[in-house]
C-alpha cells in the first residue's frame, strides 16, 4: 500500500510515498554493498549523452546476484530490504553453506521463507528454474536472455512475464510491455510478479523530490530561442511551427522508430507490443 501523507505545505498536498511497514529493520550487508559513483548522464569521454541529469542524494550500491548459480543449494530469507538504485524491494538469503546474497524479491516472498535454485523445482515465489520446465500460464521475472549469462529482462517493480507456450527448444513468453518473445528452454527464471507494484502510483509531489532523484530541470524547446532549438522564436506563445517535432538537433522526435531493423534479436520477437 501506497503512504497518503496530510498537506501541511503546498509539497505535501500531493505527496504519495511508499508503506515500508512490511520491510525488515535491518542495516545493509557490508559484505554486499559498495562504493556508487554515478554517471550523471555522461559517457566515457566525459560528454553529456543523457540530459537533464545530475547531483542526488548519495546512495550505497547493493550488488545483486542476478545468476542465482547456486543449483540445489537451499537459502533462508533472512529479509526483505530498500535498494535505493531499483524501483523493486530486495530479499537476502542465507544459504545453507553459510554464503550470503541480494536477490530482487517478488511478491508473496517474506523473512523466514525458503528459496531453492535447480533445473526443476516447486512453482513457488522466488524459486528459479529451466524456463522449459515451468508451466504454461505462470508468472516469471529475472529471465536470461542468453543461458548462464544471468536475468536480464523483467526486473522492475511490479514486473512479471507469462509464459505462453512451449514450442520445440524455444519458449514463447509475453513480456510486461505485451510483446510476445521466444526464449531458449535452458535459459533460467524466477517464479512470481516482482515486489513494489504501487510504484507506479508514487507522486512526488515536488520538483526537489525529483532532484533527489538525480533529474534535473526539462525546459520545453517552444520556450527557447530559435538558435537554441528548432521549436523556438516566434512572439509570444507560438506553435511549434513545423509538421513534426524535432530534437534540439533537428532529428525527428516522438513516435519515431528507433530499433536498428537489422539488429540479431528480431527474429526472436513473435508480436510487437502494442501501441
Amino acid at each position: 500500500m501506497s503512504k497518503i501523507y496530510k498537506p501541511t505545505t503546498p509539497g505535501r498536498r500531493q505527496m504519495v510515498g511508499y508503506d515500508f511497514s512490511n520491510l525488515s529493520r535491518v542495516e545493509p550487508l557490508k559484505s554486499l554493498t559498495a562504493g556508487f559513483r554515478r554517471a550523471v548522464g555522461r559517457n566515457n569521454q566525459g560528454r553529456v549523452t543523457s540530459r537533464h541529469r545530475g547531483a542526488g542524494v548519495k546512495r550505497l550500491y547493493r550488488i545483486i546476484d542476478f545468476k542465482q548459480n547456486k543449483i540445489n543449494v537451499p537459502a533462508k530469507v533472512f529479509s526483505i530490504e530498500y535498494d535505493p538504485n531499483r524501483t523493486v524491494r530486495i530479499a537476502r538469503l542465507h544459504y545453507a553453506d553459510g554464503d550470503k546474497r541480494y536477490i530482487l524479491a517478488p511478491e508473496g516472498l517474506r523473512a523466514g521463507g525458503n528459496i531453492t535454485v535447480a533445473d526443476k523445482t516447486a512453482l513457488e515465489p522466488g524459486n528459479r528454474m529451466k524456463l522449459k520446465n515451468i508451466p504454461q500460464g505462470a508468472i516469471i521475472h529475472n529471465i536470461e536472455l542468453q543461458p548462464g549469462r544471468g536475468g536480464q529482462a523483467v526486473r522492475s517493480a511490479g514486473g512479471g512475464a507469462t509464459v505462453l507456450a512451449h514450442e520445440g527448444e524455444y519458449v514463447q513468453v509475453v513480456m510486461p510491455s505485451s510483446e510476445v518473445r521466444r526464449f531458449h528452454g535452458e535459459v533460467m527464471a524466477s517464479i512470481g510478479q516482482l515486489s513494489n507494484a504501487e510504484h507506479s502510483s508514487i507522486v512526488l509531489g515536488k520538483a526537489g523530490r525529483a532532484r533527489y532523484l538525480g533529474r534535473r530541470p526539462k525546459v520545453r524547446g517552444t520556450a527557447m530561442n530559435p538558435v537554441d532549438h528548432p521549436h523556438g522564436g516566434g512572439e509570444g506563445r507560438q506553435p511549434i511551427g513545423m509538421p513534426h517535432p524535432k530534437t534540439p538537433w533537428g532529428k525527428p522526435a516522438l513516435g519515431v522508430k528507433t530499433r536498428n531493423k537489422k539488429k540479431k534479436s528480431s527474429k526472436f520477437i513473435v508480436r510487437r507490443r502494442k501501441k
